[in-house]
């Protein structure tokens, strides 16, 4: 399986944006094909039943090209499912717990919206962490935007992998990459996309 380290492009399959549940698969394919390193399933809305389904569907398809699955919040769903991950939010369970509620050895990241939320949480064990929102984004409304400024320092401050986040595209993701980032997490830009598969090229290109 791929290690974090290696990783630059993170895509979030986001079922908020998917209309037809069948089409998960599908976009996960090109998410791979287009060379995303790795894969988060979130489903805040849906029941434990549901996204085991959907993470059992997706895992085949990650798993044929090494590329990590990562479950949103819901660390059960790993009980059931071998997806390599769980992503945590500051609200959500302790990375601990996350691993505990697993039940076996796994990635664990964890959301993190300032400097010293990105201390703590390399602090409490977690792998790797989303570090934004870079920009606004209609994915968290409710979260205002910390910009680039903060970028370099947090590549200073934290020595896990850091995945910016946030309203990244790629017309600003030159932005991201100037300012300090070498890893960027994709949600909208990639499920509205035209051509996923090209839209993912372009920005693994880019981040290279």
């Amino acid at each position: 399986m791929r290690a974090l380290r290696e990783c630059r492009l993170y895509g979030i399959i986001d079922l908020g944006y998917i209309p037809r549940l069948r089409h998960c698969s599908r976009i996960a394919e090109q998410m791979v094909s287009g060379g995303v390193d790795l894969v988060q399933l979130r489903g805040k809305e849906k029941s434990i039943d549901e996204l085991v389904d959907l993470a059992s569907e997706i895992h085949e398809i990650t798993a044929r090209s090494d590329t990590p699955l990562i479950m949103n919040d819901y660390a059960e769903v790993a009980v059931r499912v071998p997806v390599e991950g769980v992503h945590v939010g500051q609200d959500d369970d302790s990375i601990l717990v996350a691993r505990q509620k697993a039940g076996r050895d796994l990635i664990v990241g964890k959301s993190t919206h300032s400097l010293a939320q990105a201390r703590a949480a390399q602090g409490e064990g977690a792998d790797y962490i989303g570090f934004g929102p870079i920009f606004a984004t209609p994915t968290k409304p409710d979260y205002k935007p910390i910009g680039l400024g903060d970028i370099a320092q947090v590549h200073l401050d934290v020595s896990i992998a850091i995945f910016c986040i946030g309203g990244i595209n790629i017309a600003n993701l030159q932005h991201v990459i100037d300012s300090g980032a070498k890893r960027v997490a994709m949600v909208s830009a990639l499920l509205k996309a035209h051509s996923i598969v090209d839209y993912a090229r372009c920005a693994t290109d880019m981040l290279a």
